[in-house]
């Protein structure tokens, strides 16, 4: 895994607060990883958030910026914490308190695909996780950071997109009046974001086309939590998005209806950095 964690996609002028990041959409497989797999390459990207990133691929055109994983989710998670380490892979680590990512194999180093596949034989120590999280975890959330900084001194907010898709049958018992869900934003129930910034969202996937949901089944995770700052001017806002839309599941492969899902995601994207516009920009910038 020596290549960049991240690719970052800047506009040519940085014209919204917002910040779009796609941190499961990494498929840069290593060799070494996928020798140490006992999954084959099709199974161990069965966790990926495939072509998220380029389902979202018109932000900076919109005028804000897109951070995209490189590194697989398979080899580390950046919608986990780093003190998430599971004692049943990393060698060395306390049972933590309960934790229904890590008892279920998804911490920060997943012990398991979906569908609760193994990826490994054993366990690693903990200089080897170390090691992946120094190489991975903290460069992508550095240059996180960095772009909210941005948003804040340009513009005296922060609004983050947190780009994800979902397994199709994850929204099985779901339904709307409208229809199942084929969006769903997470806030954490309000917490991570302002009430009327989430509306504006809503509303742009829906003026899109979609049908939208709250919260249920996904409300967010470490990244809403972690950098939900309402009170402070800093929103975060998790997207998922039903994959059966855009591709075939059981392949991984774009379907017929990719461009034209990504078209009408272009139009939300424009509508939702308009959200984060300001007439002018602040003297700092």
């Amino acid at each position: 895994m020596r290549n960049s964690p991240y690719t970052l996609r800047n506009p040519k002028e940085r014209s919204s607060s917002v910040v779009f990041a796609s941190p499961h959409s990494g498929r840069a497989y290593g060799w070494d990883f996928l020798q140490n797999s006992i999954l084959d390459e099709r199974l161990i990207r069965s966790s990926e958030d495939a072509y998220v990133d380029k389902l979202f691929q018109a932000a900076p055109d919109c005028g804000a910026p897109l951070l995209a994983a490189n590194t697989p989710r398979a080899f580390v998670d950046f919608n986990r914490g780093t003190e998430e380490l599971d004692p049943a892979l990393v060698r060395g680590v306390r049972r933590p308190a309960l934790n229904a990512r890590i008892s279920a194999g998804l911490g920060v180093i997943p012990r398991v695909v979906a569908g609760g596949r193994a990826i490994y034989h054993g366990k690693m120590s903990m200089s080897e996780a170390q090691t992946r999280l120094n190489d991975t975890w903290f460069p992508y959330h550095n240059q996180l950071q960095t772009l909210l900084d941005q948003s804040h001194r340009a513009f005296g907010e922060a609004i983050l997109i947190d780009c994800h898709s979902m397994p199709h049958d994850a929204l099985r018992n779901v339904m709307l009046p409208q229809g199942r869900p084929e969006i769903v934003l997470g806030d954490r129930h309000g917490a991570s974001a302002s009430s009327g910034i989430v509306g504006g969202i809503e509303n742009a996937f829906q003026r899109a086309g979609f049908i939208v949901a709250r919260n249920i089944p996904f409300a967010g995770a470490f990244v809403t939590q972690h950098y939900g700052r309402p009170s402070r001017q800093q929103h975060v806002i998790q997207v998922e998005i039903d994959r059966s839309l855009y591709m075939n599941e059981a392949q991984i492969r774009p379907n017929g209806q990719f461009h034209n899902i990504q078209a009408r995601l272009a139009e939300a994207i424009q509508e939702i950095c308009d959200i984060g516009r300001t007439c002018e920009k602040l003297a700092a910038e």
